[in-house]
């Protein structure tokens, strides 16, 4: 049986702009707009990074006077979720409110590792026909701050081990405020994370995920689900626009200079990607790059006329792929009876 978390009031969007979100630079420029040294800023980062302060009132080291000011002009930026759900599994889903809407977070715990799939917008523009925040359209995007702040004003933040870039909406739709909160996640100055705790799952937005490779030294999975163009489409209208051709032809260049993990995220739906014939596309396609297959449980939606592949079907696809060297596993599903599962998070019906 799910256990419904408690439920706080919703609250009005800030009013005032937030620190939140801001790298050390722009909290050194601030400071020094309001006439204080630069160091002050360093300062701000320290108390909103290391620290991990609410209020103004909190940064101690600082003026009463500058305190003050700060609290006049300018909202930290911290939102506790509105509310939360645990599965019968351990997964925790959250309601994160962002200026008057609302997006959802899974925690997942694990004996390792515990891992936040975190959003990047409210809804998405990508409409794949399997996806219900694609379902849901798209309201608009989030903030460096607001993305950051699913992190720092998580519960289990303190245990957090990793995150994962595979919430709501498209990150590479979102490229400014999702580099900049991977700058502070990763950066000394900011949570101090390393780059190999966090992945990044995009269909393969071209240029952006030129842009993303040249700035981020995070991990990569591609969102793949079919190898067959005209199928794809189908299940992806992105496909349209950026051809999957182009998207493994620049993997594969990448990689001859930069060795970070690719993921293949690959979705598996009856009768319609699980076959022999699949799978040895897969393996043609995927020649020359260095990567592995991870085989995702499709979870029903409505309005959709896909269906799950059998357990079967999705072992047969794993043993092909491995009998011709590409490495492959079958994801634990996790959470989906919250609806906090691969695919099922949206904020539509809230």
């Amino acid at each position: 049986m799910t256990e419904k978390l408690p439920v706080t009031e919703k609250p009005p969007a800030f009013e005032k702009p937030a620190l939140l979100g801001k790298t050390r630079q722009e909290l050194r420029d601030l400071a020094e707009s309001l006439g204080r040294p630069a160091y002050t800023g360093n300062q701000l980062t320290q108390w909103l990074y290391k620290k991990r302060v609410t209020t103004f009132d909190q940064m101690t080291d600082l003026p009463s006077v500058l305190r003050e000011q700060l609290t006049e002009s300018f909202a930290v930026g911290r939102q506790a979720p509105l509310q939360g759900q645990e599965s019968v599994d351990g997964t925790k889903k959250y309601l994160f409110p962002v200026a008057g809407r609302t997006v959802e977070a899974a925690y997942i715990p694990e004996e390792d590792r515990k891992t936040l799939c975190v959003s990047s917008q409210v809804g998405c523009k990508m409409g794949c026909l399997f996806c219900m925040t694609g379902k849901q359209g798209f309201q608009g995007n989030l903030t460096a701050g607001q993305i950051v702040n699913q992190i720092l004003s998580l519960p289990e933040g303190h245990l957090l081990t990793n995150a994962v870039y595979m919430g709501m909406g498209e990150p590479l739709d979102n490229l400014d405020e999702v580099l900049k909160s991977l700058e502070i996640l990763t950066s000394e100055w900011g949570l101090g994370w390393s780059s190999q705790r966090i992945t990044l799952s995009s269909v393969g937005l071209l240029p952006a995920l030129q842009e993303f490779f040249a700035r981020s030294k995070v991990r990569f999975a591609l969102s793949l689900h079919s190898p067959f163009d005209e199928e794809r489409s189908s299940l992806m209208p992105v496909q349209n626009v950026h051809n999957l051709h182009e998207i493994l032809s620049f993997l594969q260049t990448i990689q001859e200079e930069d060795a970070r993990r690719i993921t293949i995220e690959y979705i598996c739906f009856d009768g319609v990607n699980d076959t022999p014939r699949h799978a040895r596309e897969l393996v043609k396609i995927l020649h020359g790059l260095k990567t592995r297959v991870n085989l995702i449980h499709f979870h029903p939606i409505p309005g959709t006329p896909l269906k799950g592949s059998k357990a079967q079907a999705m072992t047969s696809l794993q043993e092909a792929l491995a009998t011709k060297g590409v490495p492959a596993t079958i994801r634990r599903s996790r959470g989906e009876d919250i609806l906090a599962a691969c695919g099922l998070l949206s904020t539509l019906r809230r």
